[in-house]
This record gives structure tokens, C-alpha cells and sequence, in this order.
């Protein structure tokens, strides 16, 4: 199983609006979790948040831009986003944009995607928050052959792309990877259909994401069970002795080593391929902490 690393780029609550970090310390971080032995390093693609615990904006860099610096900065990690939100970019231009990031990166991109969910944002950029997964559906119809034969025909209700061709394309045949982020049904099946990999979030152990792992596997023995996508997971690592007000998420990992160990341990077992850590709090304490789980995990096996 790989294990990747979440680069954050949002304002920290407790520390007001500003206080994302400057690029100079994102890329620190991203270069650090290369150095600390992480498959990959993910970011998130928001533009802002306006959470109705905080009366001011949580802000947040645009994630693509970071992605394709990043692109240039680390050697090794694969890089990819968690998630795009569909309706942020155009789904022909995004299949174009993510054939010339895998160039960058030398074949390191994994292109996740999803339909969205916080309307603060699609309302203050004007965008439509109607008929997400549809419009979702439409899009990877463009994606997904873009991706891989680099040549589309497509007019739908809400996307079209004629006669559409990339070129020249990534150096990888097929192009960058596409996954695909899912928590109910409809989406899921989206996932089995259209995509290599699927993602579901925020689940700490296997037996909190049961649910949605029996979703998915209704779906590929539906849809496509000759070869399903494969199955990744996005878990916090919480360290409550280093957030007095207690983390926020249903299902965390225990930040110790050895609960990160058996976490790590269980994914694995469950058939999870790729596992993506978010690190809470998004501290030098914690990230180091961390890194001693996953170098203990690697140890174990």
C-alpha cells in the first residue's frame, strides 16, 4: 500500500486570515514528506471556505498552481489533487492542463476529481451548484478518453467538446491516472465506471468506511467487474494533547506510532492501495510524530 501526505494550503483557524503558508514553506513541506519516505503528496482544490463556526473567510491557495510548482521542486512522490471540483475548470481544458503536468512531472500526476459540495465558493465565483453529479458524469465522458486515447467527440446538456484532440500528450501511455472521489451511490458508480482509482474520505479504520467499500463493490459487480478501480482512502491523523478543542472529524487516527502502525496495518489488509494522510494539527510536532508511524509501519513489514 502507498502512503501519501496532504499538503495544506489553507488559512489555520486558530490563527486567522493570512495565515496560510507563503509558497516558500509549502514547499518545504512537500519536499520534507518526499525526504520522509511518502509515495505521494496531495492537495486540495478550494477557493475559499466560510465555515459558520468562524465570521470571516478561511482562505485558500489555488491548488493547480501549487500542484504544477511542486511538479518542479520534488524528484520522486507522486503528486495529485484531492480533489478537483468539476465545475472549477472545463473538462476538455482540465484533460489538456493534466496531460502537460504529467510532462512536468515526469509521469508523477494522479488526476482525482469530484463533484463538489461547499456552496460558499461555487456562490462566490458564480458558478451553478445544480446537477453536480451530472455535470460530473458528462465531464469524465470528456475526461476519461482524453486521458487515454487523447481524442474525444462529445455534446452533452452540459459539456461539449467536438472533434477534440490533445496533443502532444503525457509521456505515460494512457495519460496520468483519473480518480475519482465518491461517498454515496450515484457517485460511486461514476467512480466504477469512468475511473482507475476511487477515493472515499474521512475513514480511520476499515470498519468506518464499510459503507461506502459495500457501495463500491456493488457497483463493480454491476458495472465493471472485470477489473475494478482501485480502492483509496483519505484518514486524518489526529493528536489530541496537540489540539485542546479536539479535532473535528468522526473518524481520526490516533496519532501514537503504534496506533498509526495498526492503521496503516489494517488498510493494507483491507485491500486499500493508496492511503492519504492529513495531519491534525498541521504542525512540525505533529508531521514529525507522523513520519516516526510511517517509518515504523514500514519497518513492521
Amino acid at each position: 500500500m502507498k502512503v501519501g501526505f496532504v499538503v495544506v494550503l489553507a488559512d489555520d483557524h486558530a490563527a486567522g486570515p493570512g495565515s496560510a503558508d507563503r509558497y516558500s514553506k509549502i514547499r518545504d513541506r512537500a519536499m520534507q514528506a518526499e525526504d520522509a519516505g511518502y509515495d505521494s503528496i496531495w492537495l486540495y482544490d478550494h477557493l475559499l471556505y466560510r465555515p459558520e463556526e468562524t465570521d470571516w473567510t478561511v482562505g485558500i491557495w489555488e491548488g493547480w498552481t501549487i500542484m504544477s510548482a511542486l511538479a518542479e521542486a520534488t524528484v520522486r512522490v507522486e503528486i495529485g489533487s484531492l480533489v478537483l471540483c468539476n465545475q472549477f475548470r472545463n473538462p476538455a481544458i482540465l484533460a489538456k492542463m493534466a496531460h502537460t503536468l504529467d510532462e512536468v512531472s515526469g509521469g508523477r500526476l494522479i488526476l482525482g476529481i469530484g463533484a463538489g459540495w461547499n456552496r460558499a465558493e461555487f456562490d462566490a465565483f458564480g458558478m451553478p451548484f445544480d446537477h453536480r453529479v451530472a455535470r460530473l458524469d458528462e465531464a469524465l465522458q470528456i475526461i476519461r478518453p482524453l486521458l487515454k486515447e487523447g481524442w474525444v467527440d462529445f455534446e452533452g446538456e452540459y459539456y461539449r467538446a467536438r472533434d477534440c484532440e490533445i496533443t502532444p500528450r503525457s509521456p505515460r501511455a494512457g495519460g496520468p491516472p483519473l480518480m475519482v472521489a465518491a461517498l454515496g451511490p450515484k457517485t460511486i458508480r461514476l467512480a466504477v465506471t469512468y475511473a482507475d482509482q476511487w477515493n472515499t474520505a474521512y475513514w480511520a479504520t476499515p470498519e468506518d468506511s464499510a459503507p461506502q467499500i459495500d457501495l463500491f463493490d456493488e457497483a463493480v459487480a454491476e458495472v465493471r467487474p472485470e477489473r475494478a478501480p482501485d480502492k483509496t482512502i483519505l484518514a486524518a491523523v489526529a493528536f489530541d494533547d496537540l489540539l485542546p478543542d479536539g479535532h473535528g472529524f468522526a473518524s481520526a487516527i490516533n496519532g501514537e506510532p503504534d496506533d498509526i502502525v495498526a492503521a496503516l496495518a489494517a488498510h493494507a489488509e483491507a485491500g486499500i492501495t493508496h492511503l492519504q494522510l492529513h495531519v491534525v494539527p498541521y504542525s512540525d510536532e505533529a508531521i514529525t510524530r507522523t513520519e516516526a508511524g510511517l517509518e515504523a509501519w514500514r519497518r513492521s513489514g
